[in-house]
């Protein structure tokens, strides 16, 4: 189940049997139901803030740029001259933050 209890945040999957990650949170900073979804926004102690969507940890402010860098760096090293690229979605802005850190990029266009 997952779940906050006691300021810690615990997700189990049954992927993952025997096995649970949990954080320690500082803060919720924000909880609703959407239309479409349970959201939840941490303030932790050691991931820095956390989006979780039903239940399931999302992205860290810690390590997102792992995440962000090998979606954009893979397709970019792959193409001998990438200087226009697109993204189409692109959430967060992440993406387009790495992509802009390749020195042949010129132009980036995001349609959300």
């Amino acid at each position: 189940m997952n779940k906050l209890q006691n300021n810690w945040f615990s997700e189990s999957c049954d992927m993952w049997p025997g096995a649970t990650f949990s954080f320690e949170v500082t803060e919720v900073l924000h909880e609703e139901k959407s239309q479409f979804q349970n959201i939840q926004v941490f303030d932790t102690k050691s991931l820095g803030k956390v989006l979780v969507l039903d239940g399931i940890i999302q992205c860290t402010q810690k390590d997102e740029f792992s995440y962000q860098e090998m979606i954009s760096f893979l397709p970019l090293c792959c193409h001998k001259n990438p200087e226009k690229v697109l993204i189409v979605g692109g959430g967060d802005g992440g993406v387009a933050r790495e992509v802009a850190k390749h020195p042949k990029v010129k132009e980036i266009v995001q349609v959300i």
